[in-house]
């Protein structure tokens, strides 16, 4: 359902250009839905589902938006929450925000960086996570990189590095990727998220990444080295 064009016929305006109606489309008909927009929409109009919501009591609803508009969990639950009794016990998004970073430990002239492996995952990578409510990018990386790993870093400025990308099809995802120094190699893993962990020489680290968006970051990591203290 998620991407899916619908046209939306309006019943209710809420608040904060939040309003209520029926979406139908193919294979759809007149599915309750709320319609969530930077700005005014009309009584009908044509939108994307950007995320499938589940209230308790009241069932599954669609969010839509105008096409070409783009909000992550945090903004889509943000503008739900004026609803009255609106419980949400679910929600899948069209667009998925992560934050992290790519972790430089220096030691006597040696440049290390952290790679993890998710429980889900196939491949090496750097710590990272979904930007909660009320957060910044890179208040996201620091605690992502807390929970995941239990280090405490400082987030190296001006190094910004973002990969957008549409695994199966669907799901339009986008991670920004940090520098952050660490002041520590002692990992703690969590262990519900990560089942394994290294720290590999920073000039190595190539050989031991495949994603190309990953390989990016590592050549970008060692343009930057004068930034690490």
């Amino acid at each position: 359902m998620l991407n899916k064009k619908v046209r939306v016929n309006i019943y209710g305006s809420l608040q904060n250009n939040l309003y209520s109606g029926y979406a139908s489309g193919e294979n759809l008909s007149s599915q309750s839905a709320y319609v969530i927009s930077k700005r005014p929409v009309k009584d009908s109009f044509y939108g994307v589902v950007i995320a499938v919501a589940s209230f308790k009591g009241m069932g599954e609803k669609l969010i839509v938006s105008t096409d070409g508009e783009i909000y992550y969990e945090p903004q889509i639950r943000e503008k739900l929450s004026a609803l009255k009794n609106a419980d949400i016990e679910s929600i899948s998004c069209l667009y998925e925000k992560s934050c992290g970073a790519i972790i430089i430990y220096h030691e006597k002239n040696k440049y290390k960086t952290l790679l993890v492996k998710n429980h889900n995952g196939r491949n090496f990578s750097f710590p990272k996570g979904h930007v909660e409510k009320g957060e910044t990018e890179q208040q996201t990386a620091i605690r992502e990189i807390k929970e995941e790993t239990g280090l405490d870093v400082e987030i190296v400025q001006s190094f910004r590095e973002v990969s957008d990308y549409c695994p199966f099809g669907k799901i339009k995802k986008r991670v920004v990727f940090f520098m952050a120094q660490a002041f520590s190699d002692q990992v703690h893993i969590q262990k519900e998220e990560i089942s394994s962990f290294m720290w590999v020489d920073l000039f190595e680290a190539q050989s031991k990444c495949t994603y190309e968006n990953d390989l990016r970051v590592i050549k970008r990591a060692k343009e930057n080295l004068s930034k690490i203290k």
